[in-house]
């Protein structure tokens, strides 16, 4: 007997364990903190390991992990609102991050990092633009997903207002009445409205999802119309944030996180805070796609389809219905990713909450609904 306890063998084996990460957004400096975190060697690669994160990233409070330091919450908004046709208080906390904090919270300053670009990814071998060859016990894919024209995207442009332009101005997850200039028959957008801390706040016009989705150029537009029918004039001194990228394409599986891996909500866009409350879970090299989570996926690329499919003028309407289900049924399709009961009981509630007229584009996307195969291991 040596003496050595299970507890120590344990921590032998994970200081032992070589994980490389591929790519450093969000979902890639999470994974690779909490990797650190349990002692594991950790390398990550990025060709621009030191760039900013310029997007907005939001998330509803009750889907942050416990280890998330505090102080990355820029501005919370308690009960955001929701306007179709009618205006609805959702009951439930929503967050916006600093993005610097967030970023310099998820600490990575124990691994090797590679200004690289992963050109063949393996199980357990990583080859890089370089010819620099990393050899793996596990290798995790964060890159994300390359925009296609097969793919649905989100876009959005939206100029952010310093405090002594924001008085009375109340922020909203999404606002879809029809000041924006566009016609009844045009592709649908809605205002986003949040607060950045220290009375700034950002004023998003979104698509929120389209094939093709709308450009940044007509959503600016857009935007410079609501809000000059809002009494808000731009002087083109504003700091502006252009959003684009694919709610679809990810593919669930071991080797795969964050968008990559299919943690994008395809109905909403959002990946982040599914990315955070599951890190921890991967770092430990827990599955985190069971069936049922695959099952939710393919009920959420049946709703992708749903709105693809809907008439836009259906579009208010459609989320008048939609926030008018109890908070815990709009939680679970927001938010649940492995709440299968949860989100089959919300797209039944909202099947019988919308009017007649709009039942035809939710049922038919169904009828292509199929579980995706079991993730790679």
């Amino acid at each position: 007997m040596n003496g050595s306890t299970d507890a120590d063998l344990t921590r032998r084996a994970a200081v032992s364990e070589r994980v490389v990460v591929c790519g450093l957004g969000p979902a890639g400096r999470a994974v690779a903190s909490r990797c650190l975190a349990r002692g594991l060697t950790v390398t990550v690669v990025d060709p621009v390991p030191l760039r900013r994160w310029t997007a907005t990233y939001a998330a509803w409070a009750d889907e942050l992990p416990d280890w998330l330091d505090p102080r990355v919450v820029a501005a919370t908004v308690d009960r955001p609102i929701v306007w179709g046709y009618r205006r609805h208080e959702v009951d439930r906390r929503y967050v916006v991050f600093d993005t610097e904090r967030l970023r310099a919270s998820l600490n990575i300053d124990g691994a090797t990092v590679l200004a690289d670009r992963v050109t063949e990814l393996g199980r357990d071998s990583v080859v890089c633009a370089s010819g620099t060859v990393l050899g793996a016990d596990r290798v995790i894919d964060a890159r994300g997903v390359a925009r296609s024209p097969a793919l649905a995207e989100q876009t959005a442009y939206g100029v952010v207002l310093g405090p002594e332009r924001t008085e009375g101005i109340e922020p909203a997850f999404m606002d879809w009445r029809r000041d924006n200039g566009a016609t009844t028959d045009a592709p649908p957008s809605f205002l986003y409205v949040v607060p950045l801390g220290g009375g700034a706040m950002l004023l998003e016009e979104t698509c929120l999802a389209g094939r093709p989705a709308l450009s940044t150029r007509e959503l600016r537009d857009r935007l410079v119309h609501r809000l000059r029918s809002r009494g808000i004039e731009l002087d083109g001194d504003e700091t502006v944030e252009r959003v684009r990228f694919p709610v679809q394409g990810g593919h669930q599986g071991r080797h795969r996180f964050g968008a990559a891996g299919g943690f994008t909500h395809p109905a909403t866009g959002y990946s982040v805070a599914a990315a955070l409350a599951a890190a921890d879970a991967v770092a430990a090299d827990s599955p985190v796609h069971p069936l049922r989570t695959r099952a939710v996926a393919a009920l959420r690329a049946a709703g992708l389809r749903a709105l693809l499919a809907m008439p836009p003028r259906d579009m208010p309407e459609f989320f008048d219905a939609f926030f008018t289900l109890p908070p815990a049924r709009q939680r679970a399709y927001l938010s649940g990713r492995s709440d299968l009961a949860g989100t089959l009981a919300a797209m039944g509630s909202l099947f019988a909450a919308v009017p007649s007229h709009l039942r035809r584009p939710l049922v038919l996307p169904a009828r292509t609904t199929g579980v995706p195969p079991e993730p790679d291991r």
